[in-house]
């Protein structure tokens, strides 16, 4: 340890310097410190003597042309492997190299690098960039040069074309056919999707291929999710090994387990549900100090007891992360077995279970809980719409006996509905769609979800029963996976800000972020198209909720301790939550390990973007089916609603489908047209025709690639006048900048005219010529 004298009392500490470093964007060497923090004369033998002894401990090493740099820090120049692609279209890299025992930093690649031309870069694409650090620890990254295409199988749709044939991919990305010879066709025919792997050799014109897999027909509904399964990497198949220890899991017995056996306890799911994981019961509590109060349980299937840590169940449900849902099947983290038998809580059978016991006052807040390891037998396995049904005063056979219990359950609902509703939440109004299918698994019909009040009720339960969860391991001192969902940031509020105040909503951006901040907002909104693009704005300004061990609270729900626990079945990062549980109440040697414990870190992040993943597949194959209702619906009219804009063009969800379309630019009329980035609208400069967030307008379908579920429309109406002939003929309506005359800006004021070096020579050359 370097030893200070008094006189230098005023150098600064190992700490201090570190953090400079750390904290430091750009390269830092002896002559940056010592001038950061006034170090002259004889006080840099101090200096050199302590950077000296920080790179013999490991804490800082030598960087680049003498520069010094905190222990795993990336080289300004490396090569770099495209991970994945987050929801907004961002690449996200890692080293190629790395061996440090943390794991890599995380890197987001800039593409916008001025002239340099080439494809946007994909998944497992490798590429030479240069870094540059961030304050947080994570990176940006420039590309210098695209080093290789993506490496592995290729999907596609396949085109014979006389003897041999070609595949185009269906990677919206990848826009290069890949010649196939009719010797390593396998036999394929025009319109089938196939995997094909590309041929070594081929340096010039189109790259050559050969078929490995035949999936099927374009239109076929198996082959349309199992693009989207290829695509992302998605594990379907389970080995083997897992398959056997699935076939090996027998039903559990009592034991010490508590015996919940004789509680009327029930299930209620969508009519379609694969799996039932938890269950519900409520009765008022008995406690005379505890008045109009109520009891209740929720039971959730203990999946921990069958997929034990370690095993090849356990390392096979951590690769997958979660259960991924296509409209015409799932695929399941569990295999079969569990998944949809012993794990799931069918009616009238013993099951395994976690179960949660809470008490409430009359006001629904929360009193106290307990957790047991327990049995249950179901009584009952109903839908939504029958218990909605009988809470309306009209139930069915099998419902009839069951009213006291779901009467029960209702009247619970209601108190905890007070404290939810004292809680605010973030409350938007995002409509849902449902896709039904035909026997064949094509659409038949596109429906808005009913939100029922049963819905709520099962939500706020499963909401209670995953505070305790965390609530418990906090004061257990437990290692606990938090569902973390981060206040917006002050940035992404600005567009938010600007929109509102052209709705005269006000709104200071500066203030301390809450929910009923945002809710008071959606309050103001004073038509169901304001509220809409209100609640667009606002759902796009929030974070993205992930996974953590570190506890950063859940904005959106407004609560302190939150951690996901009542899907073990379809959700490794409940699981995980169990395994916890059980090692802090004893409840059995299957709990977590402290070697688990140490990686929840980095067990987070996985999980997290296999969430992520997931959710880009079912909007993905959502667009795919879509795009094969719509295919032979080219040259209609469909009124739209923008759901996005950008410089290229609007992007637009088509009624009654839901289905996305791009409208380009050239489309919109006869006028140049200006993008507001902070307030999502584009403005004809001319016409003053303005197309923002929510607006409903008529377009015309032009075009429809299954492949890529992409659709390109026009935006126009039924006689095939566009926007601006519209506008031309005096139409009212919203698009059309509340009436603001041509030649305005936003603001309603005369709009400047441009300025640029060029055009000021031109007027005074026009001036001095008219003198």
């Amino acid at each position: 340890m370097t030893n200070r004298t008094k006189w230098q009392a005023h150098l600064p500490t190992k700490d201090q310097v570190r953090e400079f470093i750390t904290s430091s964007t750009g390269p830092v060497g002896k002559r940056e410190i010592a001038k950061a923090f006034g170090i002259k004369g004889a006080d840099r033998i101090y200096l050199k003597q302590m950077l000296k002894e920080l790179l013999e401990e490991g804490v800082l090493e030598k960087g680049h042309r003498r520069s010094i740099n905190p222990a795993g820090t990336l080289p300004p120049v490396l090569i770099i492997e495209i991970t994945r692609i987050d929801d907004q279209g961002e690449a996200i890299a890692k080293p190629v190299k790395w061996d440090e025992d943390t794991p890599p930093p995380v890197i987001f690649v800039n593409n916008k690098t001025g002239n340099r031309k080439g494809p946007a870069p994909g998944v497992g694409d490798r590429l030479l960039a240069r870094t540059h650090r961030q304050p947080n620890g994570h990176y940006e990254a420039k590309i210098i040069r695209h080093l290789k295409a993506a490496e592995g199988p290729i999907l596609g749709i396949f085109t014979r074309t006389g003897n041999n044939g070609r595949v185009q991919p269906t990677d919206r990305k990848n826009k290069k056919e890949i010649v196939i010879l009719d010797e390593y066709s396998k036999g394929a025919q025009s319109g089938e999707v196939v995997i094909c792997e590309l041929l070594p050799g081929r340096q010039f014109g189109l790259p050559e291929g050969k078929i490995t897999e035949r999936l099927g027909p374009m239109g076929d509904a198996q082959s349309i999710s199992m693009i989207a399964i290829h695509t992302h990497g998605i594990p379907y198949e389970f080995s083997e090994t897992v398959k056997k220890e699935a076939l090996k899991a027998k039903p559990v017995t009592l034991g010490k387990r508590t015996d919940l056996r004789d509680v009327p306890i029930l299930t209620i799911d969508p009519a379609d549900a694969r799996d039932r994981d938890d269950a519900v019961w409520a009765a008022p509590d008995d406690d005379p100090e505890n008045p109009g109060g109520w009891q209740a349980i929720v039971a959730i299937a203990d999946v921990a007891y069958y997929v034990r840590a370690g095993s090849a169940l356990d390392t096979s449900a951590l690769e997958r992360g979660n259960s991924v849902y296509f409209p015409d099947r799932v695929v399941p983290m569990l295999p079969h077995e569990l998944s949809s038998d012993l794990c799931s809580l069918h009616e009238g059978v013993d099951r395994p279970v976690m179960a949660v016991q809470m008490w409430f006052d009359k006001n629904g807040k929360k009193l106290r809980h307990k957790f047991m390891r327990a049995l249950i037998n179901s009584v009952a396995s109903l839908t939504y719409r029958q218990a909605q049904d009988s809470h309306e005063g009209h139930p069915d056979e099998q419902t009839e006996p069951l009213k006291p219990i779901l009467d029960s359950l209702f009247e619970a609902y209601k108190a905890l509905k007070k404290a939810r509703d004292k809680r605010e939440p973030l409350d938007l109004e995002l409509p849902e769609r449902k896709i039904e299918l035909n026997e064949d698994g094509f659409i038949k019909a596109v429906t808005k979800k009913t939100r029922f009040t049963a819905h709520m009720l099962i939500e706020e339960f499963m909401i209670q029963a995953n505070v305790c969860a965390a609530e418990t391991l906090i004061k257990k001192k437990r290692p606990c996976m938090f569902r973390v969902h981060e206040p917006p940031d002050q940035d992404k509020l600005e567009g938010l800000k600007e929109t509102l105040s052209d709705m005269d909503i006000n709104f200071a951006k500066g203030q301390v972020m809450k929910t009923a901040t945002f809710n008071r907002i959606l309050s103001q909104a004073k038509t169901e198209t304001d509220r809409e693009l209100v609640s667009a704005l606002v759902l796009r300004s929030q974070s993205q909720a992930v996974y953590s061990p570190d506890n950063r609270h859940h904005f959106g729900l407004n609560l302190k301790n939150y951690a996901h626990f009542t899907s073990p079945i379809r959700r490794y990062a409940d699981l995980l939550v169990h395994r916890s549980l059980i090692s802090a109440h004893g409840f059995g040697n299957d709990g977590l390990s402290d070697e688990v414990a140490d990686n929840f870190d980095a067990i987070g992040e996985q999980i997290s973007n296999l969430e992520r993943r997931a959710m880009l597949a079912e909007r993905q194959t959502l667009d795919r089916f879509t795009a094969v209702y719509h295919a032979n619906q080219v040259d209609k009219i469909f009124e739209a609603k923008v759901t996005g804009v950008t410089r290229a063009g609007l992007f637009v969800s088509l009624e009654p489908t839901g289905a996305d379309a791009l409208a380009p630019i050239s489309t919109l009329g006869h006028d140049f047209f200006i993008y507001d980035q902070d307030r999502h609208k584009l403005i004809g400069e001319r016409t003053g025709v303005v197309f923002q967030l929510a607006d409903k307008i008529m377009v015309r379908l032009r075009e429809v690639d299954i492949p890529t579920g992409s659709m390109v429309v026009s935006v126009e109406e039924e006689d095939g006048s566009s926007a601006f002939d519209a506008k031309a003929r005096g139409k009212s309506r919203r698009a059309l900048s509340k009436g603001r005359k041509p030649g305005t800006a936003p603001t309603g004021k005369p709009r400047k005219k441009r300025t640029t070096p060029k055009g000021k020579k031109r007027a005074q050359q026009r001036k001095s010529h008219q003198s």
